[in-house]
């Protein structure tokens, strides 16, 4: 494996698994004063759904990586309207919506995309 292949190999894994947990920092405001350790740990875990359907798309797409690849591109896709939307409704300001499908949903299709080029990479090395 060259150095190029080497850097588009593992480019995307290490940028999927920096922006989960970026994502996954967004479930710390389960823990909040008022409520039980109990609310507090449940709120947590059901905070950190997102978190594990990423992690299992990431294990899908490090086995096959234009499955996974196409995978987060779907889930990009499908998820920036929406979270856009909610977004809109709570701040109505375009540019902070846009900023934030930016921080959120981007990651995702840019991993998707570099899954994408990874396979077809690798696949062009064993033809050759």
């Amino acid at each position: 494996m060259n150095k190029s292949t080497k850097i588009l190999y593992y480019t995307p894994r290490i940028l999927c698994v920096i922006a989960i947990l970026f994502i996954s920092l967004f479930a710390l405001d389960a823990f909040e004063t008022g409520s039980t350790i109990w609310e507090q740990i449940t709120a947590f875990l059901i905070h950190l759904i997102p978190s594990f359907i990423l992690t299992i798309l990431l294990i899908i797409a490090w086995k096959k990586e234009l499955l996974g690849g196409i995978l987060f591109l779907i889930i990009s896709l499908v998820f920036s309207p929406i979270i856009f939307k909610m977004n809109y409704n709570m701040n109505h300001s375009f540019w902070m919506s846009m900023g934030i499908i930016f921080l959120i949903t981007i990651p995702f299709a840019v991993v998707g995309i570099l899954f994408i080029m990874s396979h077809f990479r690798k696949r062009q090395n064993i033809e050759k």
